[in-house]
């Protein structure tokens, strides 16, 4: 007990010195699990069925001594950060358990005073407003990662070791990478090239927040990460982190960063799975929980800031390794209206406390400076891109016209006569039945979400080669394929929906400047289908802005775009409609946790058990999760809605592993081309 709570302290403490937090660090390792030496925990190591609380004992001895945020987290180490509660409570609230452990809720475990000092510091640090709050989930994060480190090193019989990086050996790699394009032909590569050196000189800039207004196929991928090497270098940060919208894909990004740095300094974090660890005693699940130790991190919005205001132990175990990073936001005026406030301040918090840099990296720049000189004063917001107004004329490829209202029948005859074209609607209903009345077969493809990343990944590599060669290639997307995806159509179709993923989906015609503007079109139409309720207001600013503005990918219609959005349609509590930073500003953090969802509901996982799926799945089920397994089984997982996987599990085509992520048990139910079926009925798991 004694070697796992001092391993523990000096591992806690060890993170924490990255924000300046040792000595409460080694306060939480070292008292976390004092319950243990109970009378009553030693029998239940003996067999004993009994439950018993080990974690209200440290709580209640470091709130003693005035320590609350270490308090919070030993109490949740396995449980999760509850609410903090009022001095008189009795449920549900960690007040509520300390009141209980002084009424003498907890098992004597006094024996812990012969074994470990008895001399403790009081009091802790004081932060203001949401400074307590991130204050008291990185210290929770340090803690949980700490426990589950040693506790796996102690099952698996090994030394505990912590994870390594060299960045500046990376940064030599991407030096090799960019070096093929010294000599640009081009106008369009020269001036990629003018984007890539300032981003690169930029690197030297002081830390604090960036943005990076690139315009569509200005090669911001690679631009911001030559950034990011080079101001985490030069400045001794520790890691990058590459946040990607949810409604994206990771796959290419990924692919190309592997192409650069090797596979084995990337993690993509694509599930969202959780194993929750047992109060009693220690799960060996726990450790499939990601922590993000590698150099180059790859995620989504979801995971990152469902993450920063989540209370469960595994979404939480990354945290810590966040503070001293270059965060790399990109597309960043994707992030969600009504969460927009939280998610700024959380990049404000993580600057101003947590020695981090973060890049707004974006085609198509959002208002928002008001919101971070609110949240960040003595930070502005420096950009990195020179010039980003005149490169807007040099990168304008494309021409917008508006279409009106089109039927599902009259968009299909429309695409059937395209030899090559992309269609982009808003949801995934929609473009499964376009795709099948459009007829699947050679030279027509469906990308959602509902396919693994495996599966779009090789339909992504056969649009391009189709593309390229001059084949058959007609397209049916919903809008994961706007941010980031490296294709070049003659013609777009795009569903009326937010200007800026109109834009977005304008950057996949005419990539590379082949044609004349005039001739690459991006076609808006209304369709048949209801958009989303979340869209409807970012429908209505672009609407009124394709109205006013000749040029609606103009600098100037999207300031205004996004203006109307963000400061006349709105008022300043729907950019926080669930009161986020009031909750969180009081340390409820339960109440934070349930409430942020950037994606309500889309928080299950099902894993499909085709091609090397199979071998994983089978893994899953003999061995139970860890971290490198998940990792791999990211490629074959697919992010459903919580009706969705209860449909599934009632038709009884799913083997439920845990609360949110199962097996697919009826693999006939799943397309390479489609993915999973919109429906399942439960009587007959058909396709409805």
């Amino acid at each position: 007990m004694r070697a796992h709570l001092e391993n523990v302290s000096k591992l806690c403490a060890d993170f924490c010195s990255t924000f300046g937090a040792e000595n409460e660090g080694q306060l939480c390792g070292l008292y976390h699990d004092i319950g243990k030496y109970s009378t009553a925990f030693q029998r239940r190591l003996c067999g004993s069925k009994v439950t018993v609380d080990h974690s209200s004992a440290g709580a209640l001895l470091l709130f003693e001594h005035r320590n609350v945020p270490a308090a919070m987290c030993i109490a949740g180490h396995h449980t999760g950060l509850a609410d903090c509660g009022t001095r008189n409570d009795l449920s549900d609230s960690f007040m509520a358990r300390i009141n209980q452990a002084r009424r003498g809720g907890i098992e004597d475990c006094s024996a812990w005073r012969r074994e470990l000092p008895i001399e403790i510091p009081k009091g802790s640090r004081s932060l203001p407003g949401l400074g307590s709050y991130f204050y008291t989930k990185m210290l929770f994060s340090a803690l949980t990662d700490a426990d589950w480190l040693d506790t796996e090193a102690y099952f698996e019989d090994r030394p505990l070791t912590a994870a390594t990086s060299n960045l500046e050996e990376l940064a030599q790699k991407l030096d090799v990478f960019v070096s093929r394009w010294d000599d640009p032909k081009t106008d369009l590569n020269r001036r990629r090239c003018m984007i890539l050196r300032a981003a690169i000189e930029h690197g030297e800039d002081s830390p604090g927040l960036f943005s990076m207004s690139v315009p569509t196929g200005g090669g911001k991928t690679v631009s911001s990460m030559a950034f990011a090497l080079r101001h985490a270098v030069r400045h001794g940060l520790r890691r990058i982190i590459y946040v990607i919208p949810y409604c994206s894909i990771l796959e290419q990004t990924q692919q190309v960063f592997e192409e650069i740095f090797g596979s084995g300094n990337i993690t993509a974090h694509y599930s969202g799975a959780e194993y929750p660890a047992s109060e009693d005693r220690e799960d060996r699940r726990a450790f499939s929980a990601e922590n993000w130790e590698a150099p180059i991190i790859l995620t989504t919005a979801v995971q990152f800031f469902e993450s920063l205001y989540s209370n469960r132990p595994g979404k939480n175990r990354k945290l810590h390794n966040i503070a001293q990073s270059v965060i790399v936001f990109d597309e960043a005026q994707m992030l969600p209206i009504p969460f927009l406030r939280p998610c700024l301040a959380a990049i404000c918090e993580l600057v101003d406390r947590y020695g981090c840099s973060a890049v707004l990296c974006t085609a198509t720049q959002p208002t928002v400076e008001p919101l971070l000189r609110e949240f960040l004063p003595a930070f502005p917001l420096r950009e990195l891109c020179p010039e980003p107004e005149a490169m807007y004329q040099v990168f304008r490829r494309v021409s917008y016209t508006d279409d009106g209202a089109l039927s599902d029948d009259e968009l299909v005859e429309r695409l059937r006569k395209r030899k090559q074209v992309l269609c982009v609607v808003n949801s995934r209903r929609q473009a499964q039945k376009l795709y099948r009345s459009i007829n699947a077969g050679k030279g027509n493809y469906h990308l959602s979400t509902m396919m693994t990343p495996c599966d779009r990944k090789r339909s992504l590599q056969e649009i391009r080669e189709r593309l390229k060669s001059g084949q058959d290639c007609r397209v049916i997307s919903t809008s994961l394929i706007e941010a980031g995806v490296d294709v070049d159509f003659p013609e777009v179709y795009r569903a009326i929906a937010g200007l800026d993923s109109i834009i977005q989906s304008g950057g996949r015609c005419n990539r590379e400047g082949k044609r004349q503007a005039s001739e690459s079109c991006v076609h808006i139409f209304r369709t048949e289908a209801k958009p989303p309720r979340m869209q409807e207001q970012n429908i209505s600013a672009a609407e009124r802005t394709i109205r006013r503005f000749e040029q609606a990918d103009s600098p100037e219609a999207i300031r205004a775009y996004f203006s109307f959005l963000l400061y006349t349609l709105k008022d300043e509590r729907q950019l926080d409609e669930k009161k986020i930073i009031e909750h969180a500003a009081n340390l409820q953090f339960k109440t934070v946790a349930d409430a942020f969802k950037l994606i309500e509901g889309a928080d299950c996982t099902v894993y499909i058990p085709v091609g090397e799926g199979a071998a994983l799945t089978r893994e899953l089920r003999e061995n139970g999760p860890n971290r490198s397994l998940l990792r791999k089984l990211g490629e074959y997982g697919v992010s459903v809605y919580r009706d969705y996987f209860t449909h599934l599990r009632d038709a009884g085509a799913l083997e439920i592993i845990s609360e949110n992520a199962g097996i697919l048990l009826d693999t006939g139910l799943y397309s390479p081309e489609t993915g999973l079926p919109f429906d399942v009925s439960e009587q007959s798991n058909v396709i409805i």
